[in-house]
């Protein structure tokens, strides 16, 4: 297949675009899929549900260490073979779960997904704009990343209710068997990209200010949104929300994310600098009110869908400011936001785990709030990395 003309609209590379949202939904529901079933597979093995949970972590740790370091390593590889790669690993990281005799035999299986899943998302944000006009980057990487979305809405309460049902292994089974289908998917629908010249690199050594901007705003907002939403569900548990109550209202959290991933989607690309003022600010607005009202449950949840679905708009934000500073390739553009991205999910779960028995579920929230507040700052003050028009600060993104 010969490569894409990057002068090419959304509209005209929609199924390119749209092969990458499958595949992201298939990397998010894996990551999160032993979230729901630890118990299950605890059981199984005769294993502590605190080791246990290690499947999970190992994910967030491998991310933030090897997203770079793996980017680097493959610059020189043809991006859609590398991407296809990728998948398949999904393919296997699943069906060795599936059929694993050990704990170990498990364990390894979810270290082929961590490592698949600290070069994918790197390779996913690099390659939609490579679809596009830099332009159009914002809205391109809304729709390609969308799939992290529908895989918290869909892929990961489905996957979990199969798993519960019918055992732990037919779910991990089933999300091999997916994920051969996405592999085909992708295969057919997404279209070869050129790799970076020289000349871009040389051209893009004078931006990595900017880069380090959205990078460091980034990791902020990241450890804001996660010092309260790894402890949500305490959270609703101590307003008087029964525990069958709880899936369905953070189903509806992850369902809101899609009004922000929308405005995001609409905005970002004529106005980064507003569409981050706009998202953050009802991001702490919502989180300082669920602090307030964290013993009421009804405005808690009211609190919680409306700060979630702000905080579904900012992933494309960071990543589009990411690429188009042209201070390196879109890969490792997107390897450093997603490495701050994980490195803000391990360091938030920390701070609110240590906080929590100290300021209580009251106080937390406020935390929370000065985190993404500290995230704002930054991005306000980076003039050049959020500018006030999308008019690129470089030429193209690949």
């Amino acid at each position: 297949m010969t490569s894409v003309d990057p002068g090419l609209s959304v509209r005209s590379n929609i199924g390119g675009l749209l092969a990458l949202a499958v595949a992201s939904c298939l990397a998010v529901t894996t990551e999160m899929l032993p979230i729901g079933l630890l118990p299950a597979i605890g059981s199984t093995f005769d294993v502590d549900t605190s080791t246990t949970g290690l499947l999970v972590s190992l994910y967030a740790v491998m991310v933030a260490t090897l997203a770079v370091p793996l980017t680097l390593v493959t610059a020189r590889l043809p991006r859609k073979p590398l991407l296809l790669t990728t998948v398949l690993l999904y393919v296997v990281s699943n069906a060795v779960v599936a059929v694993a005799p050990t704990f170990a035999a498990v364990a390894a299986g979810r270290t082929i997904g961590g490592l698949t899943h600290a070069l994918f998302f790197s390779l996913c944000i690099g390659y939609a704009p490579r679809l596009v006009e830099r332009a159009h980057v914002g809205r391109a990487l809304a729709i390609a990343t969308a799939g992290v979305s529908v895989g918290f809405v869909l892929g990961v309460p489905l996957s979990t209710s199969l798993g519960n049902a019918f055992g732990w292994r037919v779910s991990f089974g089933v999300l091999a068997v997916l994920a051969a289908a996405t592999l085909a998917f992708v295969a057919w629908l997404l279209p070869a990209v050129p790799r970076d010249s020289p000349a871009l690199e040389a051209r893009a050594a004078g931006s990595r200010r900017q880069l380090v901007a959205v990078v460091g705003s980034n990791a902020l907002t990241f450890v804001g949104q996660f010092t309260l939403y790894t402890y949500i569900s305490a959270a609703l548990l101590g307003a008087g929300a029964t525990p069958a109550l709880v899936g369905p209202v953070l189903l509806l959290c992850g369902a809101s994310g899609l009004v922000g991933l929308t405005f995001s989607a609409r905005t970002l690309d004529r106005s980064p600098r507003r569409t981050i003022l706009v998202v953050l600010a009802v991001v702490i607005v919502a989180v300082t009110v669920a602090g307030a009202a964290h013993e009421a449950l009804l405005p808690l949840v009211v609190a919680a869908l409306v700060w979630n679905g702000a905080f579904g708009g900012v992933p494309p934000i960071y990543q589009a400011c990411a690429v188009r500073t042209g201070a390196t390739s879109p890969e490792l553009a997107g390897a450093w936001v997603n490495a701050s991205a994980n490195l803000g999910i391990g360091a938030g779960a920390a701070i609110g785990a240590g906080l929590l028995p100290v300021i209580g579920m009251g106080g937390l929230p406020l935390v929370s709030a000065a985190f993404v507040a500290l995230g704002l700052i930054v991005a306000m003050a980076a003039r050049r990395s959020f500018p006030a028009s999308g008019t690129p600060i470089g030429d193209r993104a690949g």
